[in-house]
């Protein structure tokens, strides 16, 4: 069966392994996702990702991050772009989550960026998600 929107199942195995304090998630691979991930771990969100190749499609390993209490690091993800209705946003109205708490995840023509990383290279684009 086809999935509709694989970056939205993404988001929620991730949130589904936090609420379940799993250390780690594995989800189907894509280069999108990969990309997501490598953001999250820039934005220190996940303690690190790993790309596991087999012979069908991959998957990624997300590990996730706790703090000394065994609270998640992520507090919730949030998909903003659907595949019914995108949301594009340009240099000047990128969003800040949280007033700068969070972070807005965005497919731009640089490739996958954070909203820090899209204001500093002035790029707007497709906002994917919201992490806080």
């Amino acid at each position: 069966m086809s999935m509709t929107d694989p970056i939205a199942d993404m988001l929620t195995r991730i949130r589904n392994a936090k609420k379940a304090k799993h250390g780690r998630v594995d989800i189907p691979k894509s280069n999108v996702k990969v990309e997501i991930a490598k953001a999250l771990a820039r934005e220190k969100f996940i303690a690190r990702y790993r790309v596991i190749e087999d012979k069908v499609q991959g998957r990624i390993r997300v590990y996730l991050r706790y703090d000394s209490k065994g609270e998640s690091i992520i507090t919730n993800l949030q998909r903003i772009s659907k595949p019914g209705l995108r949301k594009y946003v340009g240099k000047a109205d990128i969003p800040r989550v949280y007033g700068g708490i969070g972070t807005a995840i965005l497919s731009t023509s640089r490739g996958v960026l954070t909203d820090k990383e899209a204001r500093h290279e002035k790029v707007g684009g497709e906002v994917l998600c919201y992490v806080w």
